[in-house]
């Protein structure tokens, strides 16, 4: 620090710990915030390996500040040490007639030395943000100081501050990001279907912390996460021919490029041409299987019992089924309701032979996980199978040869004979 400077202030304490909350703009955030070097550890090993704790999230966070109006950070952390920083109490009466002595001007003479406890992605973000766009410098962020001393308690004082903040730091969920996130474009979607439109009224959506529902739900279509892992497969037909770029400024080939563009909100024409995609798929998905739902009281029988259910109510074998249409609609210009057709109805079982011990253990009467590249292969397999490469047909006679223990030179004419006979 090169300057002095003053800046009004709160002071409170929580336990040990006497703090003061402020506010830095970026350019003061930038000129006296310095990354953590030896003030937490002696040895220049566990300190470098606080340093490289840092990863490429701070270019995102850069991006976001460059481009999101609505930006917003909660506080930063930032321990003080050095120098002779001041307290000047600001009296004033409070509505009782008391003293507040709690507000005030914080200077810190220029001496100090300032790192940050909790916001390391934060500050790196927001200096990066300044080399592209020095305007932001104005802007400025909340901030709470705490004192630090580089002897032996102050540093371990320190340390513990540091681990606490980010060992019980949770990641957004993805339930939230449903409920609440304004950019994601999928979560937006899905929110105007449930919003908007009565495909899902009645509980048709599970609200879920796993993509797992079980039998004794007799509502529930599937779970929220599984709702939006759907219609994330959706988005593909809408960014398989984008040109869409990362923090790095490369092309992002694949699937990948989902991610990215789910990070920035497109605009208002774009969300409702995807909405509508989503909702003509479970329009025509949920139309199909509306003769076994029960008209009076919306239960759902045997779509999802003990004894199997139907391939849409089990998202095991939902969402692979949502990849294959994505891949049919690369291809060909049909509707959704035609690609559910072409599925004969007696393989729309989990508990149909063809399935067990790749969906449905028929003897414990549960799911079977881990085999969602297998069932989606084998949903095209059905529909066309012409449009499998020789390593998909491979990894079909692979895998079915593990499943069913049976001969490889048998396995093809075995799965084409499970998919004629209407047998259970």
């Amino acid at each position: 620090m090169n300057r002095n400077i003053k800046i009004p202030a709160i002071r409170s304490q929580m336990g040990i710990w006497v703090y003061y909350v402020s506010s830095l703009s970026f350019d003061e955030v930038a000129e006296f915030v310095k990354p953590i070097d030896d003030e937490l550890h002696k040895s220049e090993l566990l300190s470098g390996m606080i340093q490289r704790s840092i990863t490429a999230n701070y270019k995102s966070i850069a991006n976001y500040l460059e481009t999101q109006e609505e930006r917003f950070f909660n506080a930063l952390i930032l321990a003080v040490y050095d120098g002779q920083p001041m307290w000047n109490e600001i009296r004033l009466d409070d509505y009782d007639g008391g003293d507040n002595y709690n507000m005030g001007m914080l200077t810190l003479s220029g001496d100090e030395k300032i790192f940050p406890v909790d916001g390391q992605h934060r500050v790196a973000g927001i200096k990066k943000a300044l080399e592209n766009n020095p305007k932001l410098g104005k802007e400025r962020v909340a901030v709470i100081f705490v004192g630090h001393s580089k002897d032996e308690m102050g540093m371990q004082r320190t340390r513990r501050m540091f681990s606490t903040l980010n060992r019980y730091a949770k990641p957004v969920s993805l339930r939230d990001i449903i409920a609440l996130d304004e950019d994601d474009i999928v979560a937006i979607a899905s929110r105007n279907l449930i919003d908007g439109t009565d495909l899902f009224q009645g509980e048709r959506i599970l609200d879920s912390r796993t993509k797992a529902i079980t039998d004794g739900n007799d509502k529930a279509i599937t779970t929220i996460i599984t709702y939006y892992e759907c219609n994330k497969e959706l988005l593909w037909l809408y960014v398989k021919d984008m040109e869409v770029k990362g923090l790095d400024e490369k092309v992002i080939k694949g699937h990948n490029k989902i991610n990215e563009y789910i990070r920035h909100r497109p605009d208002d024409d774009t969300i409702i041409s995807f909405t509508n995609e989503c909702e003509n798929f479970w329009k025509a998905l949920i139309n199909s299987i509306l003769s076994d739902i029960d008209d009076k009281t919306g239960s759902i029988g045997r779509l999802r019992n003990r004894e199997g259910g139907h391939i849409f109510f089990r998202p095991v074998s939902l969402l692979p089924f949502v990849k294959m249409v994505v891949r049919i609609k690369e291809k060909e210009s049909v509707e959704y309701s035609h690609i559910i057709m072409m599925i004969p109805e007696h393989l729309r079982w989990v508990q149909h032979r063809l399935w067990r011990k790749i969906i449905w253990d028929n003897d414990k009467k549960s799911m079977i996980m881990g085999n969602a590249k297998l069932i989606e292969l084998l949903y095209l397999y059905i529909y066309d199978k012409s449009m499998l490469t020789s390593s998909e047909l491979k990894k079909i006679r692979t895998d079915l040869v593990s499943a069913w223990n049976y001969h490889e030179e048998d396995i093809m004419e075995t799965l084409d004979a499970l998919i004629e006979e209407d047998i259970y």
